[in-house]
């Protein structure tokens, strides 16, 4: 029975080295518009997702790049035996959290004061191997 644990641990350790996270926290950039960039690479494979952000016009796909080259290198740090080429990563996973918000105050008529809210995320992306058609029979 202890044979039976051992295999398991063994896949599940197997698992997680396929898998490589990248966390970015205190993004000065609001939740949603982060979203919408998240929305568009998330499952994609990971050229085409480079691609995708590096010709968006939005100001958070630059910040998303970086974060899923970041993300790329963790593969590659964690898997030195393959290379890159070799294996389709895809997008598997992108999280987009409120962060913490700064709270200023702006002059408005007659005395009064409106409270701006500066918000911002932390982004986490999951790179992992793309399921196809032959991995999912070999299982």
């Amino acid at each position: 029975m202890g044979s039976r644990k051992a295999i398991r641990a063994e896949k599940i350790k197997a698992e997680k080295k396929q898998k490589a996270i990248a966390i970015m926290r205190d993004c000065p950039t609001s939740p949603r518009k982060m979203r919408l960039v998240a929305d568009i690479i998330r499952g994609v494979e990971i050229n085409k997702a480079l691609g995708i952000l590096r010709y968006s016009k939005k100001e958070a796909s630059l910040r998303m790049e970086k974060l899923l080259k970041s993300a790329i290198a963790n593969w590659e740090a964690k898997n030195e035996g393959e290379r890159l080429e070799d294996v389709k990563l895809c997008v598997k996973e992108v999280m987009v959290d409120g962060g913490r918000m700064l709270k200023r105050i702006q002059a408005a008529p007659q005395g009064r004061a409106h409270r701006i809210r500066k918000r911002s995320n932390h982004v986490t992306i999951v790179v992992d191997k793309m399921v196809t058609a032959e991995n999912a029979e070999n299982k």
